[in-house]
């Protein structure tokens, strides 16, 4: 029985939510839930950090029971840690283990993890195989499609990854030359959909930054679902967005009042789950987009990237007052995405 094979034949519309280091924490995840976001992931999580008992590593883990269908995502490039952090995940009752090879970042793939195992689909494969055969949770794959331009071989290391027991992939539409430069070729993960051989939900990922693209990747290439990352950071409501561009319904750009308040419900909701300077520290990557479209947000945006605290920041956002804007002349985009 495989388990995203059941739940997205259920809900054929679902929008997966990318695992995202400092993004993807449980306040963002259940923003996200409540715009439209379905199949949740934590953000990643080093084995090697996970079985020698890095606190940090496992206050990643932690979720709350209204993020299910969620998953826990582990990363490294050692077979027994991978398989030893996989074992501590399961006990954590995730509803699925999912596998880092995609991470493009300089300090993982340096030590062999993330993007580097695309240099060695064997071991890859080895690596996965270990994991499979070490848990009873369903296992899923995040990767690329390859180490650079010259070597992409997404389509013939899915098959492999499939026959090894893997019940879901997920392909980010770059090789990890690119990081997260150029645009993403979204030919080779329909090549991978289109392989007769692959029975298993593959998952499309790469540049999905508004509803019309949503819809577009999904009817061309049809891929099984589609995982947002980048585009939601400051900006949940793009799962909304992309549910109104697949059912045919217009989609309601929200109000600054709105914005605000999202905002400050999700910062409010980071601090118990670290501290208040690094909630707010943390907080900053995501001002640009919540308020995308506002005119002479600038001034505002150097105000709030300066402040460390709670009450500073909703000082800074109150002075918006009633009706709203009249502090700094905002004024409405007409044309949000």
């Amino acid at each position: 029985m495989n388990f995203f094979s059941n739940y997205l034949n259920a809900n054929p519309n679902a929008l997966f939510l990318a695992p995202m280091e400092e993004v993807t924490d449980t306040s963002f995840r259940r923003i996200c839930k409540s715009m439209g976001a379905d199949v949740l992931t934590s953000e990643f999580v080093s084995s090697e950090a996970l079985i020698r008992d890095v606190q940090k590593s496992f206050d990643k883990m932690a979720f709350d029971e209204t993020e299910r269908p969620f998953g826990i995502q582990i990363f490294g490039h050692d077979e027994t840690s991978l398989v030893k952090a996989a074992q501590v995940a399961e006990e954590q009752q995730p509803d699925f283990i999912d596998i880092n090879w995609g991470c493009p970042v300089k300090k993982v793939v340096a030590k062999g993890a993330g993007a580097a195992i695309l240099r060695d689909i064997p071991k890859m494969v080895a690596c996965t195989k270990a994991v499979v055969d070490a848990v009873k949770l369903p296992v899923s794959v995040k990767t690329r499609l390859g180490w650079d331009m010259n070597d992409k071989p997404i389509v013939s290391a899915a098959e492999q990854l499939q026959d090894v027991g893997i019940q879901a992939i997920t392909i980010h539409g770059r090789t990890r030359s690119q990081i997260y430069s150029g645009v993403a070729d979204w030919t080779l993960i329909g090549e991978v959909k289109k392989n007769p051989r692959m029975k298993i939900p593959v998952i499309g990922n790469g540049d999905i930054a508004s509803g019309d693209k949503a819809l577009l990747f999904k009817e061309r290439y049809g891929v099984d679902a589609l995982m947002i990352g980048r585009a939601a950071i400051g900006n949940p409501w793009i799962f909304k967005e992309i549910k109104c561009a697949f059912e045919k319904k217009t989609f309601l750009i929200p109000t600054l009042e709105e914005r605000i308040n999202i905002l400050l419900k999700h910062l409010r909701a980071s601090i118990p789950l670290k501290n208040e300077k690094k909630a707010c520290l943390e907080i900053r990557r995501h001002y640009a987009g919540y308020f995308k479209g506002v005119s002479n947000f600038k001034k505002v945006r150097l105000e709030l990237m300066k402040v460390n605290s709670l009450q500073e920041i909703e000082e800074i956002l109150m002075k918006f007052g009633v009706p709203l804007g009249t502090q700094y002349g905002f004024e409405y985009s007409t044309r949000y995405f």
